[in-house]
């Protein structure tokens, strides 16, 4: 998929010359004078190898597709950060540099969601927690069904953003009534009245 250089962020997964990188960071600029750019550090999934590219901000790049699945944190050692799936008890290991400022986050038994290519795991996205504001029981039970769909549109939403969009209680009032606005599509007909944080971290 081809997206523009300053849509990019941390986790991110960039197909160039038929290299995977996963984005490790990426900045804009943007001087006075000259023409807008977009600093990208990636590390190359293959070997490791940290390397940085400057584009355009409105420079067309490829972003991989990549497969996302539920594990479980347990552990960290000398070879990096140990998570195991659920479903078949296969362990992996993900390197200190692609979990990045999220390590002070992680506990043992967190689940967290894991983009993997050909069985490697090359970003990580941990949980969020909030609490959905319904009117009463009936709205509950009719919603429960429907909660994949709900967190499929929390996610595509949080993945775009920057901690700068969040940035004093304007950033998180915009950030509840957007979320609150696509759980009501992803409920309709039912209809929740507010989107409630009860735990979010900033990236």
């Amino acid at each position: 998929m081809r997206v523009i250089a300053s849509s990019l962020r941390k986790g991110n997964i960039l197909d160039l010359d038929g290299q995977l990188y996963v984005v490790l960071n990426a900045e804009s600029f943007h001087p006075g004078k000259g023409t807008p750019t977009t600093q990208v550090d990636m590390r190359r999934i293959s070997d490791g190898v940290k390397t940085q590219q400057r584009y355009k901000t409105t420079e067309q790049v490829e972003r991989a597709t990549v497969e996302e699945r539920e594990y479980q944190f347990l552990y960290q050692d000398g070879d990096g950060f140990h998570f195991m799936n659920m479903e078949n008890y296969e362990q992996v290991t993900m390197q200190s540099d692609v979990i990045g400022d999220q390590a002070a986050y992680l506990h043992p038994e967190m689940k967290v969601m894991l983009s993997m290519h050909e069985g490697t795991p090359i970003s990580i996205v941990l949980p969020q927690k909030v609490v959905l504001e319904v009117t009463d029981q009936k709205i509950s039970d009719e919603i429960k069904p429907v909660m994949p769909r709900v967190m499929d549109a929390f996610q595509t939403f949080l993945r775009e953003m920057r901690p700068s969009d969040l940035e004093g209680s304007a950033g998180l009032y915009r950030l509840r009534d957007e979320l609150t606005r696509r759980v009501n599509l992803a409920v309709a007909p039912n209809k929740i009245n507010a989107v409630l944080f009860k735990e979010i971290i900033v990236q």
